[in-house]
């Protein structure tokens, strides 16, 4: 549990405590005056994981892109969540359903791993100077936009002395 957890220490164990007598999230929410969806959160990692979900993974795991498309294509043939989470040693069955949303919405890409950080310039935008045909483009995009101004001018200016 991270500092983005909403239960205190004393109540993940207090729930934990609840689960293991038998009773579901519903209830040891509403006991514990706290929301449905922490504890339910809990309550999952709890299936997968037993006492161990009261630990504090020391850093986030990551997972290459064919265990999460193994995952992925196992679940989505039927399989348990829980199942499959307890079996790839995953800190959350929520991962699975992240994993499952992405790929159908953007297929197996939405799997791999994406580059981090900000995007990297070209190499001729690096040294501070522009190629002469990058120049020229700008420039007749310029003059093409001043001369469409023009253009509108001069018939506002028309169309005034027509009026008059």
């Amino acid at each position: 549990m991270g500092k983005q957890s909403a239960l205190t220490q004393e109540q993940r164990i207090y729930a934990v405590a609840c689960f293991e007598e038998g009773r579901g999230e519903r209830s040891v929410a509403r006991e514990i005056c706290v929301s449905r969806s922490a504890v339910k959160r809990l309550y999952h990692r709890w299936r997968v994981r037993g006492r161990r979900a009261l630990v504090t993974k020391p850093t986030k795991q990551s997972y290459s892109f064919e265990i999460k498309l193994a995952v992925v294509t196992r679940f989505l043939c039927g399989e348990p969540k829980v199942d499959l989470a307890r079996e790839f040693d995953l800190s959350s069955p929520k991962l699975i359903e992240t994993w499952a949303r992405n790929y159908r919405a953007r297929g197996e890409d939405a799997l791999k791993p994406r580059p981090r950080g900000r995007p990297r310039r070209l190499a001729s935008t690096q040294d501070g100077e522009e190629s002469e045909l990058q120049q020229l483009r700008r420039e007749v995009e310029y003059l093409r936009a001043e001369n469409a101004y023009l253009g509108k001018l001069r018939a506002l200016r028309e169309q005034q002395r027509r009026t008059k």
